[in-house]
């Protein structure tokens, strides 16, 4: 990257908090000052979400992630599997000015792309408008009611089985580097639409972007290398994943990844964990490919079992495969948060990694644009986490400063949680832990007046208790929202998550408001929050995660 001397970079102040402190932005970010954010798009992530419920797109992530950010302006996109740089404006001035840029065409934009065929000249021009038909697009010679569109290209390198140019688009129509190139005999690598030879990814990246900086009128240029070598999945982790804060995520989800429905594959510090469907368990062994990019030498593997509570520890725990066996209890990192994990305890090791992004918001106390945690200043907020299991998400509170209430149903995951506690340089006398049944002491704790200013709900799909009995969260999700209701403030949060693949998330979200409505209970702010980045859906492997964040009055 190219960054302009003349500008000052924002500086990016830490959060205070116990002592903890985020040292870096997100990898995809390339430049920030008062204006703009470069980021570098990885292939296989839409530029904005397609519908409200599927995953969140670049643009909502970033718009979400950081305060500072709220108001970031969309100005450009890139189509899913491309990659490359993107901008986005900060403020009013930035807006206006790139958009009479890009309008003007005076935004230099320089794509780089693969093919596996040949061409004879090595510069060549396309001048063809770009026609939709059907899924696809076609090329067409330019005809009144047409609107034009022009590619220069330009050979750069070549290798084995392979060309590389760069691609000069004069006009921005959808797909249509794509459709010029292969209407020129040359279509992309990795492009099966358009008639490219088979790749991991679609070789088309945005490799370097030019404008006048808004504020000062200075040139400013970027360039980002394309990483063809490294597969689309890859990328996306390493986009929005920084090793030095985290070591534990979703390295391979199922179908939406390549890996076969009802394969999953997590990195968790050192080790690796495959999950699988029994019936997917045949060609497990220590001969296992985890995949491109990945290198998996300490590699157990536990069977998804959708029986959880009709069997025993031993059966669930995930077996070893191949490498170092795991110690009996070993830390993973967080956001910069260590945890225990175990691989001895059952079904789950200690964490559910598809909460990060909400335990971030925890610790950093901010939900949303425009929504922080707490809508007005609290000294020493009082957060009740229902469900705490291995107290995650109260560890990541305590260390934004608040004092949190555990409450679970198991001593023994709740002495692993103190363990979290102190892990993270927390006092856990200072905190609360609840051994009992959460509808009990929710209605204990009403009856007492106690109050807090966030209550989290994220109950299993299934649970059983002597006091009540069974729990379903498809059946009794709304009754557990207004038994919650009764203890949060007037202006607190309540949050509600459910991994319950048959609650669609309307119908969550419709039980969950019913019950606010029946309590007396308004919503004055909602946030709904898809699965994070690296738990990506699509037809065969849909979205199963469901949370809302509500401020209620």
């Amino acid at each position: 990257m190219d960054s302009p001397s003349t500008i000052p970079t924002t500086e990016v102040s830490s959060p205070a908090w116990m002592g903890f402190r985020s040292d870096s932005l997100p990898p995809c970010v390339v430049f920030e000052d008062e204006d703009l954010l470069v980021v570098n798009k990885p292939p296989g992530w839409n530029t904005h979400a397609p519908s409200s419920y599927a995953g969140e797109g670049l643009y909502e992530w970033l718009r979400n992630r950081e305060p500072r950010w709220a108001d970031l302006a969309l100005l450009h996109r890139l189509d899913k599997e491309t990659s490359g740089l993107m901008v986005f404006g900060k403020t009013p001035l930035a807006n206006r000015s790139l958009t009479q840029q890009f309008e003007q065409r005076r935004v230099e934009k320089v794509y780089r792309l693969r093919t596996a065929r040949t061409v004879p000249d090595v510069e060549w021009t396309a001048d063809a408008s770009v026609v939709r038909a059907g899924d696809r697009y076609v090329a067409r010679p330019c005809a009144v009611g047409l609107d034009p569109a022009e590619t220069r290209f330009q050979r750069v390198a070549q290798g084995n089985g392979w060309t590389e140019w760069e691609a000069f688009p004069r006009t921005g129509r959808t797909h249509q580097i794509r459709v010029h190139a292969a209407h020129g005999g040359m279509p992309l690598l990795g492009d099966s639409l358009y008639g490219g030879a088979p790749a991991g990814r679609l070789h088309l990246a945005a490799y370097r972007l030019s404008f006048e900086h808004p504020r000062t009128g200075v040139p400013v240029s970027w360039s980002v290398e394309p990483q063809w070598d490294l597969d689309a999945r890859s990328l996306l982790r390493r986009a929005v994943i920084s090793p030095t804060e985290t070591d534990a995520y979703r390295c391979r989800h199922g179908a939406s990844d390549g890996s076969g429905v009802g394969l999953y594959l997590d990195a968790l510090g050192p080790f690796h964990l495959l999950h699988s469907d029994p019936e997917g368990d045949a060609g497990i062994d220590e001969r296992f490919d985890v995949g491109s990019g990945i290198e998996a030498a300490h590699l157990y593997h536990r069977r998804l079992n959708r029986r959880v509570g009709f069997s025993g520890t031993e059966e669930n725990c995930p077996r070893w495969i191949r490498g170092d066996h795991a110690p009996e209890a070993f830390t993973i990192r967080e956001n910069g948060v260590r945890y225990e994990l175990r691989f001895d305890s059952g079904y789950s090791v200690g964490l559910f990694l598809d909460q990060r992004d909400n335990r971030r918001r925890l610790l950093t106390g901010h939900v949303a644009a425009g929504f922080p945690l707490h809508g007005v200043p609290v000294p020493k907020a009082e957060i009740l986490n229902c469900f705490a299991y291995t107290c995650a998400f109260s560890v990541s509170a305590a260390l934004g400063g608040a004092r949190t209430t555990s409450l679970d149903l198991s001593r023994k995951y709740l002495d692993w949680g103190r363990r979290n506690f102190e892990l993270n340089g927390l006092n856990p006398a200072e905190h609360d832990f609840i051994f009992g049944d959460v509808f009990d002491w929710l209605r204990r704790l009403g009856k007492k007046g106690r109050m807090f200013d966030a209550v989290l709900l994220d109950p299993p799909t299934f649970s059983r208790s002597k006091e009540r009995g069974d729990f379903r969260a498809e059946r009794d999700y709304g009754a557990l929202a207004a038994s919650a209701a009764a203890v949060v403030k007037p202006g607190g949060v309540l949050f509600a998550s459910t991994n319950a693949a048959r609650l669609e998330p309307e119908v969550f979200l419709s039980q969950i408001r019913s019950a606010l409505a029946q309590a007396g209970r308004r919503v004055l702010l909602e946030h709904y929050v898809p699965q994070p980045t690296d738990f990506p859906i699509c037809r065969e492997e849909p979205a199963y995660l469901k949370t809302v964040w509500m401020r209620v009055g």
